[in-house]
């Protein structure tokens, strides 16, 4: 089942963090799944990159960090069926003991509160017409630690507390919540990111894995989370390459 299949004009989705990585695969999959994506995120050259090649993705530049700009988003969409709540990142893997509390603060800010000021503006576009969709792009990490992970372990559980308490909280409306958590996800920018631009330190993270997964892998368990009946709710998807058993526990060549 597809959006496609739905009868009515195209439903609206929204996806934070769309200017790469998963994001952006998701963006383009849904749209070829029959939604209108709206692709929010601070890099707009790069949504327009992304508008100009799917006829059925907007850009509209997003900074979840900020309450203005998520109340701009908010302002221009009165009914939204699906939420991808996909902006975060990881900056920085050390020990708890010298990482620089900079570093959490700005990953609790991205991941978590991030997530809660989009939820917040759009709860009402969301419960509109047939109901909505809060779909979150969590990670193994929100469930399982692992040294040196720090501040995005910590987020990450955070923000799976998050999806767990909305959907307590929206128990009775027409909303359903769910969350995504992938584990090596090979994308051209988290690991890099993550080690400061170090590509070295980043390219090190997946060698000798066979077959990272790919933002591709993950924007069609979302795709596929997001079209189930109304009635159905997937909870939690945890997706893992075949290589990986656990944060810690990697099959390498």
């Amino acid at each position: 089942m597809t959006a496609a299949h739905l009868e009515g004009p195209r439903p609206v989705a929204v996806v934070t963090g769309a200017s790469s990585g998963i994001g952006a695969a998701t963006a383009r999959r849904l749209a070829r799944d029959g939604f209108d994506v709206v692709a929010a995120a601070r890099r707009r050259e790069r949504l327009d990159a992304l508008a100009a090649d799917e006829p059925h993705v907007r850009a509209v530049t997003l900074d979840v960090t900020d309450d203005a700009s998520v109340a701009a988003l908010a302002a221009d969409l009165p009914d939204v069926a699906l939420l991808v709540s996909n902006a975060g990142g990881a900056f920085g893997m050390a020990e708890v003991a010298s990482s620089d509390v900079a570093d959490w603060q700005a990953m609790y800010d991205v991941n978590v509160l991030g997530s809660v000021r989009v939820v917040q503006a759009l709860l009402p576009a969301l419960e509109a017409g047939d109901g909505g969709h809060v779909v979150m792009t969590g990670s193994i990490a929100g469930h399982l630690v692992y040294e040196k992970g720090g501040g995005y372990v910590a987020a990450k559980h955070a923000q799976a507390a998050l999806a767990e308490m909305l959907r307590l909280e929206l128990n009775g409306r027409p909303v359903r919540v769910s969350e995504i958590a992938p584990g090596m996800v090979h994308t051209e920018e988290f690991s890099l990111v993550r080690f400061g631009g170090d590509q070295a330190k980043a390219d090190a993270v997946y060698a000798g894995v066979d077959h990272p997964l790919t933002a591709d892998d993950i924007a069609d368990t979302i795709a596929w989370v997001a079209t189930r009946p109304r009635h159905v709710n997937i909870d939690l998807l945890v997706v893992k390459p075949l290589a990986q058993a656990a944060p810690h526990k990697v099959h390498r060549t």
